[in-house]
C-alpha cells in the first residue's frame, strides 16, 4: 500500500519527458529539467482535489512515480535502478491559471493540497523492466492517455542518476517521471483515474486505478496578499493540449519556449501587463473587474436584497434609475421564454462577434468562449450575451441552458435567438431573448470572449452589474445604486397600489395621479 509514501521527504517532478508530449508541445529538451512539489500535495486514491474559486485551467497528468528505496548520491547510470524500491501511479495535477508567475518553479500551480495523489498499490521495482512500464489515464471513464516508458526521451534510470548528481535521494523520496500526450483540462465533477502496470511482466503487476474527483472551491485568492490567477491563450493551449481543443487558432496561441517553462512571448507579456486590455486574452480580468466579481464588492444580492428585487417591478426600477440620470438601463426587444418569469442576478458576460470563416475556424470549436461561460457561471449569476441584436441564429440551446441551470445560474439574457426554445422553457430556466431560431452559432456568430464589458439590446453591461427581468423586459442596474433604487421603487410601488385602490373606488385621476397636496396628505395619514 502507499501508506509509506504519504509524507515523502522530497517530491521531484520533471517538466517534459515523453516524446508524444514533446511533439504535442513542439519542443524537445536536450536534458531533463525539474521542479519540486511539497509533501502536503500528496493525496490518496478516492480523494478529492479542489479547483480554486476564480480559476479555469486545472489539468490532470497521469504519470509513473518512482519511490526511492536505498539512498542515492552520485550513482552511475548502470546502478541507478537498484535505488528504486517501488513504482506506482501518480496524478501530477496543475493549475495553469497560476503557472506564468511561477516562472517554471510550479510552486503554486502544482503545489496545492492533494495535487499529487499516489497509489493505490506499490509495484516492486525489482520485478519489472523500467523500459516496459505503461501509464494510462481516464476521465469519466474515457481513455485519455496511453503510453509506455519506451516512449520516454530520458529513461527512468537516467532521472535517478541525474538527480543524484545534485543532491542525495533519500529513502521514501518520490520522483514523478512526466506525462505523455493527452493531458487536458478537468472541471468540477470530473473523475480522473490513473493506472501504471507492467503488462509484459509475470503476473502483470499493476498499481490499480488511482481515483481522484474534482470539486469546486469557494474561497477566492486575496489580491492584497499575492498575484492573482490569470490565463491567456498560451496557457489555454498548453492546458488543453492544443489550440484546437482550447477553441483557439494556432496563430493566437503564442509560441512555446525551449523547455517546459511557461515563458510568454513579448506580445503576450504586453497583454498581461495591460490591465485595461480586453482583446483575445478574454479570461484575464483586470483587478477592477476581479473586484467587481467578488461578492463583497460586486453587489451580489444578499438574500434580503434579492427578495426586494424580486418584489420590485422593472417598470418601477427603471423609473427610479431615470430619476437618477440613468437612461441607458434598458435591454430592448427581449421577452421571457416562460410567461410570468422573474429574473434577478449579477451579470456574467459573453460576447459574440459577427461570423467570419477563419475566425470561426480558430475560435468556434473546442472549449470556446461560449462553453467557458456556461461551464464557469456561478450560482446567482445571469449570463448576458452580446449577439448584436441578430435574432437569425441561436446563441444557446438546451444543453447549454441545462449546464447553467445545474450550476445554479439565475438565467440567461441574450439579444439573439434561442435554439431548442421549447426544451429550454420546459427546464423551467428563465431566458430572455428575441425568440426562437433553429440554427447554431456558425450561421451568424463567433464566440469570442467572456467577462468583459458588452452591449446587449442597446444597454452596456459589465460583469457584476445587477440584472432584473420580468414581463416588461430587462434592465441593468449599477451595483452602487441597487440598494437606493430598489428601496425607492418599492416605496413608489406601495404608493401606486394605494392610488389604484382610490381609482377602483371611483375617484377621478386628476389630482390623484400624480397626487396633489390634498391627496398626498391623505396618503401620508393612512393607517
Amino acid at each position: 500500500m502507499t501508506a509509506s509514501i504519504t509524507r515523502p521527504g522530497k517530491i521531484i517532478a520533471i517538466h517534459l519527458s515523453y516524446g508524444s508530449r514533446a511533439d504535442q508541445r513542439g519542443r524537445r529538451p536536450a536534458a531533463p529539467s525539474y521542479f519540486f512539489k511539497p509533501a502536503s500535495s500528496v493525496g490518496v486514491s478516492g480523494g478529492e482535489v479542489e479547483r480554486p474559486a476564480g480559476t479555469e485551467l486545472l489539468a490532470f497528468e497521469g504519470e509513473i512515480a518512482l519511490v526511492i528505496g536505498a539512498p542515492a548520491r552520485r550513482v552511475a547510470l548502470a546502478d541507478a535502478w537498484d535505488h528504486v524500491a517501488w513504482v506506482t501511479a501518480a496524478n501530477d495535477l496543475g493549475l495553469y491559471d497560476l503557472r506564468a508567475n511561477d516562472k517554471g518553479s510550479n510552486v503554486r500551480s502544482k503545489g496545492g493540497d492533494g495535487y499529487t495523489p499516489l497509489g493505490p498499490e506499490l509495484i516492486d521495482a525489482r520485478i519489472v523492466d523500467p523500459s516496459a512500464l505503461r501509464v494510462r489515464a481516464w476521465v469519466n471513464g474515457e481513455l485519455r492517455q496511453d503510453d509506455t516508458t519506451d516512449g520516454l526521451i530520458f529513461p527512468l534510470a537516467q532521472l535517478v542518476a541525474d538527480l543524484s548528481q545534485h543532491f542525495t535521494l533519500e529513502t521514501g523520496d518520490v520522483i514523478l517521471t512526466g506525462t505523455p500526450a493527452g493531458s487536458s483540462v478537468i472541471v468540477p465533477g470530473d473523475v480522473v483515474e490513473v493506472e501504471v502496470d507492467a503488462p509484459d511482466a509475470e503476473g502483470s503487476p499493476t498499481s490499480g486505478r488511482l481515483v481522484t474527483t474534482v470539486t469546486q472551491g469557494d474561497m477566492p485568492f486575496d489580491p492584497a496578499i499575492g498575484s492573482l490567477p490569470a490565463v491567456d491563450d498560451l496557457q489555454r493551449t498548453e492546458a488543453w493540449g492544443s489550440a484546437d481543443l482550447a477553441g483557439l487558432g494556432a496563430t493566437s496561441a503564442g509560441k512555446a519556449p525551449a523547455d517546459d517553462r511557461p515563458t510568454l512571448s513579448p506580445e503576450l507579456r504586453e497583454k498581461r501587463s495591460d490591465e485595461t486590455h480586453r482583446g483575445e486574452t478574454s479570461g484575464m480580468l483586470s483587478p477592477e473587474l476581479r473586484e467587481k466579481r467578488s461578492d463583497e464588492t460586486s453587489g451580489m444580492p444578499s438574500p434580503e436584497l434579492r427578495e426586494k428585487l424580486l418584489a420590485a417591478p422593472t417598470a418601477g426600477l427603471s423609473a427610479q434609475l431615470r430619476k437618477r440620470g440613468h437612461h441607458g438601463c434598458f435591454v430592448d426587444g427581449l421577452a421571457a421564454n416562460i410567461p410570468g418569469a422573474k429574473l434577478v442576478g449579477t451579470a456574467k458576460t459573453l460576447r459574440f462577434v459577427p461570423f467570419r470563416e477563419d475566425l470561426f475556424a480558430s475560435h468556434g470549436g473546442g472549449y470556446n468562449a461560449q462553453k467557458r461561460a456556461f461551464d464557469t457561471v456561478d450560482a446567482g449569476e445571469v449570463i448576458v450575451i452580446e449577439a448584436r441584436g441578430d435574432a437569425s441564429s441561436g446563441t444557446l440551446g438546451d444543453v447549454m441552458a441545462l449546464r447553467a441551470q445545474t450550476r445554479g445560474a439565475a438565467g440567461v439574457v441574450t439579444d439573439g435567438g434561442v435554439r431548442d426554445f421549447d426544451a429550454v422553457a420546459a427546464l423551467g430556466f428563465p431566458v430572455f431573448s428575441q425568440g426562437a431560431h433553429p440554427s447554431v452559432l456558425g450561421r451568424r456568430h463567433v464566440p469570442w470572449e467572456v467577462d468583459v464589458t458588452i452591449s446587449c439590446g442597446g444597454a452596456t453591461v459589465q460583469p457584476g452589474d445587477i440584472v432584473v427581468g420580468d414581463g416588461d423586459g430587462v434592465i441593468v442596474i449599477p451595483p452602487s445604486l441597487v440598494e437606493e433604487v430598489v428601496d425607492a421603487a418599492l416605496a413608489q410601488e406601495d404608493e401606486d397600489s394605494w392610488v389604484a385602490e382610490q381609482v377602483a373606488a371611483g375617484h377621478a385621476i386628476d389630482g390623484l395621479f400624480p397626487m396633489n397636496a390634498e391627496w398626498r396628505a391623505r396618503y401620508e395619514a393612512r393607517s
